[in-house]
């Protein structure tokens, strides 16, 4: 991939400030897909200092910028992307307690988080545990299993935006609701969330995150690549038992595959492309119309 001058300027300037800075780096790399072309750059950013100088040097040149935490939710494009990547660690790795008040960076994994509270002997944050995200992409989206979700325990999220600017929506600010959060319809970054956990005897923290482990393990497709669900949850349905019902279970397109395990999910089974995905993706919508008269919307991001 050819960088314009004006992308050259940002990772020029990325790599001054001290950023692990990536060429021309496949974005299969960085996602659960294991699916993408390459993007311009991947830059890793370990401040909010320099997070700030980044954003406001890619919106002076009017660079293509994405934000990337595991890409558990993500599908690159087979021609990658023309921009940069910005890679959140460093000190959006950090986990704090004050006793049931838990601030993470945006960057800690859910994994992280989950086992934090464990030991911390907080409750709450269980039915996360096997999300392959990070607590900055889950409270974009606020992601949910079993009961759960981001919204039931998260206390405030900060951010900053395009221009420098920094700020925090506590409680209903945040707008969640399924699948939806306020950073759904803005450009911000999520740079931090608290949460507000409780009080809980361990041992019993331990076996609700062992059960729901059990069941991902039981029920989803964890041994191939994928981005999780496919499609959000239509109102009075599930999505993966429709797409059983229209006799979509194992059905291929290229590499890409409905999951003989669970119809909701899609399998990179190897060598799938993004084209692959998004014409297996447009047949279930397809059939899923056709045959029950339902709608089903993709929940996974497109790059």
């Amino acid at each position: 991939m050819n960088n314009n001058k004006n992308t050259e300027h940002v990772i020029s300037a990325a790599e001054a400030l001290g950023c692990c800075v990536k060429r021309d780096e496949p974005l299969s790399k960085y996602t659960t897909f294991k699916i993408g072309g390459a993007a311009s750059a991947v830059i890793t950013v370990e401040s909010i200092t320099v997070l700030s100088q980044l954003l406001a040097l890619c919106r002076e040149h009017g660079v293509q910028r994405m934000i990337i935490g595991n890409g558990s939710n993500l599908l690159a494009d087979d021609d990658g992307y023309d921009g940069v990547v910005l890679k959140l660690e460093g000190d959006f790795k950090s986990i704090t307690s004050d006793g049931e008040i838990v601030r993470c960076g945006s960057g800690v994994t859910l994994a992280t988080l989950c086992k934090f509270a464990r030991d911390h002997s907080l409750g709450g944050i269980e039915f996360a545990w096997g999300i392959p995200g990070t607590v900055g992409g889950a409270a974009f989206m606020n992601a949910g299993a079993y009961g759960g979700e981001m919204k039931d325990v998260i206390l405030s999220t900060s951010y900053i935006t395009s221009d420098g600017i920094t700020g925090s929506y506590v409680g209903g600010e945040n707008d969640f609701s399924y699948r939806h959060s306020v950073y759904s319809d803005k450009d911000y970054v999520i740079t931090a969330v608290t949460f507000k956990l409780a009080v809980d005897d361990p041992v019993l923290i331990k076996e609700r995150m062992d059960d729901f482990m059990t069941r991902r393990k039981t029920k989803q497709p964890l041994d191939y690549p994928s981005a999780g669900s496919v499609f959000k949850r239509p109102e009075g349905f599930y999505a993966g038992q429709l797409i059983e019902e229209c006799g979509l279970k194992g059905y291929s397109i290229g590499g890409a595959q409905v999951s003989e395990k669970h119809a909701g999910f899609i399998i990179n089974k190897g060598g799938a492309t993004c084209s692959d995905v998004c014409r297996l993706v447009e047949h279930i919508q397809k059939t899923v119309k056709e045959n029950k008269g339902v709608t089903l919307e993709c929940e996974i991001r497109r790059i």
